[in-house]
């Protein structure tokens, strides 16, 4: 079906003679065949949001409907891709067109000519329905592929062949009820703006261990759960997404730089390839997908390049992987909302972003979880968006509207990023609704002590920050010596666990195990020297005792060194010990 185009406005066009045009399909614009996408149809004229440059257009150029929605190809290939928006791969763009993309252009999302080595774990005679795995392919040499029954189809399998094939050739010949026969190939395809099923959602209750002792300790994130990372310019939104995506013990990561600068997904694209995979020791582009869509590219792209990430982030949690997905930032997709809407001249809502925005980030939102998939696997998807609101005021619309979704909020503080206080997570601020599973799981592993633990630690962070009122007015020294111990052992817990260093080698990374026993080491030592302190042992010789040089150096520790850890403890109490020998008069 072929119309005209009537109206250019910037990503909006819009056309007329298109009667059987269907919201959300697949336009080709002009003779240079620009992808486009119906976002609205009022009487005979149909609006279009391009996702490549418009300049040029004009109306009178034609528009052509492919009849289908936006979807993302599944298949083996996905790993190791970066893709735009769109879901072009960069590399076979630019090996084809260089440097600069002409609007229009397009490649095969995924390689046609590779061929994969295919293993059935079906075999003729067996009935099926959709999502069963019929076999493997070894995508990478980490992770291994499922191919699995396309949705809409079932029925019992005639032919099922093992060797190498691209993802175009028939693998295995499906005879449905109504006794058709279909092939079936490893290449898949979904609508990016439609979840995919599920037999059931289940609650979340495992931790995502990221290796931040901040997250992991004080406000973890559930697998299968949804946190968000507000914070202004400069707070180090980015830094934190990217160390999620290094780190986190999800089996898959889909980055999406959603309008992101350039040179901060230069940064991943350079990066992520040269980092070695804690889990696997191979690089970790082995079981990550990017998707690059840089601020320089059309502002319409940004809308399909979050779907786009989630819909490839689905593929793989319906195989029973545990998959992260990274948003970075969710505010620039808004902003491409908001100006589309604008266009479409539409009644604004609060700031200018249209009233659909909060049901648009919802249904993104929501679309993670954990999930009981056919064939009784269980698979996770876990979802952090990144909200840059301006000027760092977290009561605008995008921050709010996501809160109102996801149950892990990290507000990042940019007095805390001027400190050089990494990662700069607010701890009076920030907030995890997913304590009380978690606590569960803790309890199953480690006992009662860490809920403790990070219960007393947060109450000694408060009470610093309400002390800090009176040292700004008269200073410490009017402070009982119990106050000073307590502003103290707040400082340990504030520069000793909570900072860390994302460039160092021991530090950027620190284990559920390691942040059980650093926090130990440090209220180990409050302990003893609250209880020296009522025996009349003087502050000042506690807060200069060599152990406490021990102590801060303890996020330096191997992983695996108990035995220092065992030490650390044994010396406060000894250094302690010898303190109350020696007695002493109230400070």
């Amino acid at each position: 079906m072929s119309g005209r185009i009537v109206k250019v406005s910037g990503p909006l066009v819009v056309a007329e003679g298109l009667p059987e045009a269907r919201m959300y399909d697949v336009c080709r614009v002009s003779e240079a065949g620009l992808i486009g996408e119906v976002i609205e149809i009022r009487g005979d004229q149909v609006s279009i949001q391009v996702y490549e440059e418009t300049a040029g257009l004009g109306p009178g150029a034609p528009v052509v409907t492919t009849g289908e929605p936006l979807s993302a190809e599944l298949g083996p290939g996905l790993l190791e891709s970066i893709f735009d928006g769109i879901q072009r791969p960069l590399s076979a763009l630019r090996d084809e067109f260089g440097d600069r993309i002409r609007p229009g252009v397009t490649v095969e999302r995924l390689d046609r000519e590779r061929r994969w080595g295919f293993k059935p774990c079906a075999k003729p005679g067996d009935e099926v329905i959709a999502g069963d795995i019929l076999g493997t392919v070894q995508e990478t040499s980490v992770i291994e592929h499922r191919i699995m029954v396309p949705h809409g189809m079932q029925g019992k399998i005639v032919d099922i062949q093992e060797g190498e094939f691209t993802v175009t050739e028939p693998i295995a010949e499906l005879e449905r009820p109504d006794g058709t026969r279909v092939p079936i190939t490893m290449l898949q395809r979904w609508p990016v703006r439609r979840s995919r099923p599920v037999a059931e959602k289940l609650a979340p209750s495992e931790p995502l261990i990221t290796g931040q002792r901040i997250i992991d300790t004080f406000f973890p994130v559930a697998k299968g759960g949804a946190a968000c990372v507000p914070g202004p310019f400069g707070s180090g939104k980015t830094v934190v997404q990217h160390q999620l995506a290094k780190w986190a013990d999800a089996d898959i990561v889909v980055y999406v730089g959603c309008g992101e600068r350039g040179n901060e997904m230069t940064d991943v694209l350079l990066e992520f390839p040269r980092l070695e995979d804690p889990r696997s020791g191979e690089s970790l582009m082995k079981r990550t997908v990017l998707i690059a869509n840089t601020s320089d590219m059309p502002v319409a792209a940004r809308e399909a390049s979050v779907y786009t990430g989630i819909t490839i982030a689905e593929y793989y949690r319906d195989m029973g992987y545990s998959v992260a997905l990274m948003a970075d930032s969710t505010s620039r997709w808004a902003e491409a909302l908001r100006e589309m809407s604008g266009r479409l001249e539409e009644m604004p809502g609060e700031e200018g972003y249209p009233a659909y925005l909060g049901s648009r980030l919802a249904d993104f939102y929501e679309r993670a979880g954990k999930v009981r998939v056919v064939g009784d696997r269980i698979g996770a998807l876990t979802v952090v968006g990144a909200v840059s609101p301006p000027g760092g005021d977290l009561s605008e619309p995008v921050t709010q509207n996501t809160l109102r979704v996801v149950k892990v909020f990290w507000g990042l503080d940019d007095k805390l990023a001027a400190r050089r206080h990494f990662p700069a997570i607010n701890w009076l601020n920030s907030y995890s609704l997913y304590l009380d599973r978690i606590d569960g799981y803790l309890r199953e592993r480690y006992g009662s002590e860490p809920i403790a633990m990070r219960q007393e630690s947060m109450a000694l962070l408060q009470q610093e920050a309400s002390l800090e009122e009176i040292v700004r007015l008269v200073g410490t020294d009017a402070l009982s010596p119990e106050d000073r111990l307590v502003l103290e052992a707040a400082k340990s817990i504030r520069e000793d666990f909570l900072y860390q260093n994302a460039f160092h080698e021991a530090d950027t990374y620190t284990s559920l195990d390691k942040q059980i026993k650093m926090l130990q080491v440090i209220l180990s030592w409050y302990h003893e020297a609250r209880e020296a302190l009522n025996e009349g042992v003087r502050l000042e010789r506690l807060l200069n005792l060599p152990v406490r040089e021990d102590i801060a150096r303890a996020k330096y520790l191997d992983e695996n060194d108990e035995a220092a850890f065992a030490t650390l403890l044994t010396d406060i109490k000894q250094q302690v010990a010898a303190l109350k020998g020696e007695g002493g008069e109230v400070a």
